[in-house]
């Protein structure tokens, strides 16, 4: 509804709205909302980097001071280590690692301004987009619109600015890599979308499609398989890996990191990326067990409450191993 009111209140023809207007304009709501109400993803961020700045690399993935232990991939591991290089300056409290929160004014304040300042890749994911050679060239006004669409998306003005994440950056790499695939920079998509991975894997759903994509449109040609171009694909996915999990693999750490990448532990509808159906499921268990007369020792929502623990299976429904969660899911991506 707001965008839909800009969009009808914005200029018309040459001279539509800037890309440039609409990301100012999306600050300053975006400084709105610094006194907002936070989730506790603040703290999640907040101790990561702690974790990063007071902790040499080798620990980074063993430290569990503070329930909010870093699950993050590499990437974003560094990420919050370059942002602790300046917080520190701001408040050193903020990268002293604790196990009770630690929100100062000025803790507030940075983080809010880490996540702004970061939607500028963003900003340059949709310039790019707007740079696709189309069959039609889209009307000055028909680009403003595709601005504001992307850069006045109030799902991010919530998650970020509110709750407190860092989709934006995210979310901007992602669209990066399709700007480039569509101007048929392949390398450059790729390299963008591995990047991407290696911030947050939760993008390994979508990793087929970007699979058998460049498959397709980069690595045959005349029906046939373009030795030379798929390794150059193959090396700088490769390349990208071995950068982010390259350290750990020297350091012997490896399972210890993925086993903080897919926490298992931390109960089906957290772990597993598919809360809408197991959702139902354990809500059905919860009704059996209470129908039938079965108790449970849990005294917390184990199956829901994304802390690691050694949570309870089932009472009266079947437990659902990780195998289970892993066959379905491909079989969804299908």
């Amino acid at each position: 509804f707001f965008e839909t009111l800009l969009l009808l209140a914005a200029p018309k023809g040459p001279m539509a709205v800037t890309l440039t207007q609409w990301f100012l304009l999306a600050t300053f709501v975006k400084l709105l909302l610094v006194p907002a109400y936070f989730s506790t993803d603040f703290e999640v961020h907040r101790n990561w980097l702690a974790v990063t700045y007071s902790l040499p690399i080798s620990k980074w993935y063993f430290e569990d001071t503070s329930q909010w232990t870093l699950d993050y991939p590499p990437f974003f591991a560094w990420f919050e280590w370059v942002l602790a290089q300046v917080a520190q300056a701001v408040d050193p409290g903020m990268v002293q690692i604790s196990a009770t929160p630690y929100a100062s004014e000025e803790t507030v304040l940075f983080q809010r301004a880490s996540v702004m300042l970061t939607d500028a890749v963003l900003l340059w994911a949709v310039y790019n987009l707007q740079q696709v050679k189309l069959p039609r060239q889209l009307e000055p006004f028909a680009q403003s619109c595709l601005g504001a669409m992307l850069l006045l998306n109030c799902g991010l003005f919530v998650v970020d600015h509110v709750h407190f994440q860092y989709n934006g950056l995210l979310f901007g790499l992602m669209l990066l890599s399709i700007a480039y695939l569509l101007q048929e920079r392949y390398l450059a998509g790729a390299l963008v979308f591995a990047v991407l991975l290696n911030f947050k894997h939760i993008y390994l759903y979508v990793a087929p499609v970007y699979f058998v994509y460049l498959l397709a449109a980069y690595c045959f040609e005349h029906g046939r398989v373009h030795l030379q171009r798929f390794m150059a694909l193959a090396a700088i996915v490769v390349a990208v890996f071995a950068a982010s999990f390259g350290p750990f693999v020297a350091l012997h750490q490896l399972p210890q990191v993925l086993a903080r990448l897919f926490p298992f532990k931390r109960g089906l509808c957290h772990a597993y990326w598919a809360a809408n159906f197991w959702a139902l499921y354990n809500t059905a268990d919860k009704v059996l067990s209470r129908l039938l007369g079965r108790s449970t020792t849990a005294t917390t929502a184990n199956m829901t409450g994304g802390l690691v623990t050694d949570a309870q299976g089932h009472v009266v429904l079947p437990s659902i191993p990780p195998v289970v969660t892993l066959v379905v899911t491909v079989l969804a991506m299908l």
